[in-house]
């Protein structure tokens, strides 16, 4: 029996990855642990593995496709002994055969009648037949009173828009309602939920999160503002409407405040300087070279992490029905690359010396760079760090990167006139700026966090001990 090949989910957030290059062809051998495709998130790029032997029967989706959906067949295997040419003609029957194992064949018809219904929708709805088991579509309708399939994600965003679940296709694995279903039904308008589901208290908050992705001018009304032939169009790719819409989510959905903390920079500068000329030599292809150069961000996340850990109760994360209190701090640091933005994380921060902390971040941001990064090593984490000051930037606010519950922002140092023991002198001072979850981190505890993280920055030896 030839075996199916699907796209796989190689994040617990994944919903759909582009198929960037097949590694073997039609009639290669393939075992158990060969790699035989690379795979494009929004993040990274990553390599597939086989997980049964045979030979590869058919490429169902070519080299370069996008958009493919998680659970959507991309390759035929024919297993040991089995005509290759049947394997490749059968492999897809299942996809087809799948409603008559499922539904009473009294369905049948009305399986046949969705398919056609959502033609007058949106032409969105299209690849849902070219990337997707057939069997998907009507799955989310629930007219005979069946469980609607969804995301806890999408649940809670079609309960703040004031959506009817039943009303909306879903375009996830199977079927399933998934964050995209519903903003572009709030965007459309419709799927409303009936008014007896909100009580007069909740009807105002459940409304306010979905004006910002209902309202602004078309795409038509935008591009009439500009004249002809003077613009050329950049489509979106993967990571920038994930950027787009985590940072929307964001800004819907968390309350934040921000505290901002002057530090004195100096005698962390000098303990780095200190520190820098006293580090040993390894010899390398290129020649003897320090075992490592820390930088000022490499303080700043060490200081950042000693913080969370002296402050326990704001290294925490918000659900609905608890806090998460991490035991450790992992700390993410955003690297700017092409046309985007990646926060890896460093596990277990305050128990790192600076120096391991300083080759992470180096090794980190230049696979990030490359694309090469795995999911666990940019997704989750208990806080991160934004640095703009080496272009300059004085201060500036961060949006919280969820699930997280803080954020700092870090300006640039400068000399200015700074009172000690009641004499002017001149000193580096640096502005660190908090966004915190208002749910999860109250005001004094922000401020707390924050007083931490400056005595970390002022007496730069604590982060030794």
């Amino acid at each position: 029996m030839p075996i199916n090949i699907t796209m796989p989910a190689l994040s617990p957030t994944m919903e759909e990855g582009n198929l960037a290059k097949w590694l073997v062809k039609e009639g290669d051998t393939v075992k158990s642990g060969d790699v035989i495709a690379e795979i494009e998130t929004d993040k990274a790029t990553m390599e597939v593995e086989a997980v049964d032997e045979g030979v590869v029967a058919k490429l169902v989706v070519p080299a370069g496709t996008e958009g493919v959906k998680v659970n959507a067949l991309i390759a035929i295997l024919a297993v040991d002994g089995e005509d290759v040419s049947a394997a490749a003609s059968g492999g897809e029957a299942p996809k087809a055969e799948a409603p008559k194992a499922d539904a009473p064949k009294a369905e049948a018809a009305p399986a046949e009648k969705a398919s056609e219904a959502p033609k007058s929708e949106a032409s969105s709805d299209k690849p849902l037949t070219d990337a997707a088991p057939a069997p998907s579509t009507p799955a989310p309708k629930a007219e005979d009173g069946k469980r609607v399939f969804s995301s806890p994600l999408a649940r809670r965003m079609a309960k703040e828009a004031g959506l009817d679940l039943t009303g909306v296709t879903g375009t996830g694995p199977h079927g399933r309602v998934v964050k995209a279903d519903i903003e572009k039904a709030a965007a459309s308008g419709g799927a409303k939920a009936a008014p007896s589901a909100t009580t007069p208290a909740t009807a105002g908050a459940a409304q306010a999160p979905a004006a910002p992705m209902a309202k602004g001018p078309s795409d038509d009304n935008i591009m009439k503002l500009f004249a002809e032939g003077s613009y050329e169009l950049l489509p979106h790719d993967g990571m920038r409407k994930t950027i787009a819409s985590r940072l929307t989510e964001s800004t819907q959905t968390v309350p934040s405040y921000f505290v901002s903390m002057d530090c004195e920079l100096d005698a962390m500068l000098k303990l780095r300087a200190e520190i820098n000329a006293s580090a040993p030599v390894k010899k390398t292809e290129k020649g003897e070279v320090p075992a490592f150069k820390l930088s000022v961000n490499d303080f700043i996340i060490k200081a950042m992490a000693l913080a969370l850990r002296d402050v326990p109760m704001a290294n925490a994360s918000w659900t609905s029905s608890a806090r998460v209190l991490h035991k450790h701090a992992d700390v993410g640091v955003a690297v700017s690359i092409p046309d985007g933005l990646i926060t890896p994380i460093v596990r277990k921060a305050e128990t790192k010396t600076l120096s391991v902390i300083s080759n992470e971040v180096k090794d980190l941001a230049k696979r990030a760079r490359d694309k090469k990064l795995k999911p666990e090593e940019y997704q989750g984490g208990t806080t991160s760090v934004s640095n703009l000051g080496m272009f300059g930037v004085s201060n500036f606010t961060s949006i919280i990167n969820l699930p997280q519950a803080s954020i700092v922002s870090i300006g640039a140092g400068v000399e200015k006139p700074i009172v000690r023991g009641g004499k002017l002198e001149v000193g580096t001072v640096m502005t660190a700026t908090f966004a915190f979850d208002h749910r999860v981190i109250d005001g004094a505890l922000g401020a707390e966090l924050a007083s931490a993280f400056k005595r970390y920055i002022e007496s730069p030896m604590g982060m030794l001990v």
